[in-house]
């Protein structure tokens, strides 16, 4: 038999209009954007269009659905641009593509104002047919995919549903989520899920609104026992092999039967970031690459955030990342 190759990534596909910003003006007042650009957006095109530039030879497809319009047709040309294959992106007269408007100040904190388009309408049908040679499945965002966020009677999820169909076909399975601040969604959306998961990469706001621990000291600093301690939550839930949640500072990881472990970053000076758009993508995409090849949690906590530092020095998702050599290379001189 074949040993699988290859990551699919599914969900959120959308366009992110970027504008550098002087400043975040109050309420009623002007600020001036000094830069704009536009870039692909939502989990599968970061991921994809990441491992994509890291020439790993991997064979890469997206799942998704876009509009009949220009963002849609970018989002195409993109695709073929990167040589990630689209055949499992379905367009729709029903919907425009999913778009967000980006402002990003001059810490590179970004503030995003999202039309969800045509992800709404993006259901189970669209994962007839995979192609079976693929190995890891990922899916991003939950609770940003209201078809598949819809209740289901037996799984208790559409989107749980959907990995349980990927796992059964032998896919490994990979999942991110949506940072939204106070959504009562999380448990009972994330639930479900996790019983049918490989993988979880998620950002320390997500698990914080999980698992309702505080993830971080009043000092600001990163209180790195609640982290470990929700990763251990998560992965008792039923995630079957890694969980990572990720910070600005660093990344803590743990797999099932093994002791958990804290990665620092590679931190940049305030100065030196451009934008933060797709970072979390970025470092899923080094997770999921490590995943994939069986590397260490270690080294691949470690390639994750040497995406994350890549995309960083970019305003936008993609322009930043790296190949995997200038990414090793990276790494070791740091070591």
């Amino acid at each position: 038999m074949t040993e699988r190759s290859g990551i699919i990534a599914a969900g959120n596909m959308l366009v992110d209009h970027v504008h550098q910003i002087v400043q975040w003006p109050q309420r009623g007042w002007l600020a001036e954007i000094v830069h704009s650009e536009r870039s692909t957006g939502g989990a599968p095109l970061n991921v994809l269009l990441t491992l994509a530039k890291m020439h790993v030879g991997l064979p890469l497809q997206a799942v998704g659905l876009v509009g009949d319009d220009h963002d849609g047709d970018y989002i195409m040309a993109m695709l073929d641009q990167y040589h990630v294959n689209r055949q499992h992106v379905h367009r729709t007269t029903f919907a425009p593509t999913s778009m967000s408007q980006v402002m990003t100040d001059p810490d590179g904190q970004r503030t995003f104002f999202h039309s969800p388009g045509a992800n709404r309408l993006l259901d189970l049908p669209a994962f007839d047919r995979l192609e079976s040679s693929f190995k890891i499945f990922h899916l991003g965002y939950l609770l940003l995919l209201d078809s598949l966020d819809m209740e289901d009677a037996e799984y208790g999820t559409r989107s749980a549903r959907l990995l349980a169909m990927m796992t059964q076909q032998g896919y490994e399975t990979s999942l991110d989520l949506v940072s939204r601040q106070g959504d009562p969604r999380y448990r009972p959306m994330v639930l479900p899920a996790l019983r049918w998961l490989d993988y979880l990469v998620i950002n320390e706001l997500e698990a914080g609104e999980f698992s309702g621990l505080e993830i971080r000291h009043l000092n600001g600093a990163p209180h790195i026992e609640n982290i470990a301690q929700a990763a251990t939550l998560l992965l008792e839930s039923g995630v079957k092999q890694r969980v990572v949640i990720h910070c600005p500072e660093g990344a803590w990881g743990v797999e099932k039967g093994k002791e958990g472990m804290w990665v620092p970053s590679f931190m940049l000076a305030r100065n030196e970031i451009i934008g933060s758009v797709g970072a979390g993508d970025a470092f899923c995409a080094g997770i999921l690459y490590g995943c994939h090849e069986k590397w260490s949690l270690a080294d691949s906590l470690k390639l994750a955030h040497a995406c994350a530092r890549s995309n960083l020095l970019c305003a936008n998702a993609i322009d930043g990342a790296k190949t995997l050599t200038e990414l090793q290379s990276f790494i070791s001189e740091q070591s």
